[in-house]
């Protein structure tokens, strides 16, 4: 992998004769100018973090809980939005589960996940699994809301399994998004 790690360039301290601040200033922003560019420590969140391990982990436990609890209703089959939503939670699963066990495999041999191909890979799976997600949620939101509030038929539905794994599809979402996020600076910052 071609990972450039930190180092410590020296930089010569210019003796200020005349001029006083102004030219020390000057002088320091010359030198700082030529440095050279070193990576930055990778940021928790990003692969094979500690912080990204926790991001999967929260992804793949809330996509699995709203997948499980909408799968679980006996009548989810018959509204399209929450096939939607049984549809993209399983595939976030499919999705954060082997990134959660990469995580840990970089976490234990003490490897950096930061490849462009790999974070290229890991930027668009994300992007691809948050944007569905959070289409799905807010599809079965909005029917949860029409059966709910605008025909009041919460009596002959299961409200509180739609709504619960409606918010678990949220928070999954929430939790995706920084991983994509993060993903996607370490590829821009390159």
């Amino acid at each position: 992998m071609n990972v450039s790690h930190a180092s410590v360039h020296p930089v010569e301290e210019v003796p200020t004769t005349e001029g006083g601040a102004d030219q020390h200033l000057n002088a320091n922003a010359n030198v700082n100018a030529n440095a050279p560019r070193v990576r930055m420590k990778d940021i928790q969140g990003m692969p094979g973090t500690a912080g990204g391990l926790c991001l999967r982990v929260s992804q793949f436990v809330f996509a699995a809980a709203a997948l499980s609890i909408m799968a679980s209703t006996s009548d989810f089959p018959s509204v399209t939005a929450f096939c939607y939503l049984v549809a993209a939670t399983g595939l976030q699963t499919l999705w954060s589960f082997p990134l959660a066990i990469i995580d840990v495999y970089a976490l234990l041999v003490r490897r950096s996940l930061q490849n462009y191909r790999v974070v290229s890979l890991f930027t668009v799976g994300d992007g691809v699994t948050s944007t569905l997600t959070f289409a799905a949620a807010c599809a079965s939101a909005g029917i949860t809301v029409l059966i709910d509030n605008d025909l009041a038929s919460c009596g002959q539905n299961h409200c509180v399994q739609f709504e619960t794994a409606t918010g678990m599809a949220f928070i999954c979402w929430f939790t995706t998004v920084p991983s994509f996020l993060l993903n996607f600076w370490s590829l821009a910052s390159r």
